[in-house]
């Protein structure tokens, strides 16, 4: 039997599934209703309003069932609740680059991932590096820009 891969989030993550679920089920009879209408207009091979109705339900059902599955393996961690001295998921970590310039991010999943503010999946490259890591550990990461190295400066938990 096959086991179901959790999907470790954070609580923020988890609501904004739930709200984009809830959008999108809440669409469901809007569409229906531009399908019942498209569809008065007679002739069904010719009537692009039909077309891109049934296409948006179809992409719409897509999405609910991505989401729905998403959701019900969802691991909600609470940081918060976290302590220790490894880099783990939901750890705050900051980081100095070569210049030792502080740089700071958190580790997430990778529907919350979003490095300009600061969070970054734990399977992305740098994210891989630095899960287990300790502070004061050396961290060499490839990445689209290059080479990057860091020296983990701090780890939190908040």
């Amino acid at each position: 039997m096959a086991s179901v891969e959790k999907l470790p989030m954070l609580a923020e993550g988890y609501e904004r599934l739930i709200a984009e679920l809830k959008a999108l089920r809440e669409e469901r009879p809007k569409i229906v209703d531009a399908i019942e209408e498209a569809r008065a207009h007679g002739d069904l091979s010719e009537n692009a309003e039909y077309h891109a109705a049934k296409e948006r339900q179809g992409q719409v059902e897509m999405s609910i069932a991505d989401l729905e599955d998403k959701v019900s393996r969802a691991q909600i961690v609470d940081p918060r609740a976290l302590s220790g001295d490894k880099i783990i998921f939901g750890a705050t970590v900051t980081l100095l680059d070569d210049d030792d310039k502080p740089v700071r991010y958190q580790i997430v999943g990778p529907y919350e991932a979003d490095a300009k503010v600061g969070r970054i999946s734990y399977n992305s490259p740098l994210g891989k590096a630095l899960i287990g890591r300790r502070v004061e550990d050396e961290i060499e990461v490839s990445v689209p820009a290059g080479d990057r190295f860091y020296v983990v400066d701090k780890i939190e938990f908040v």
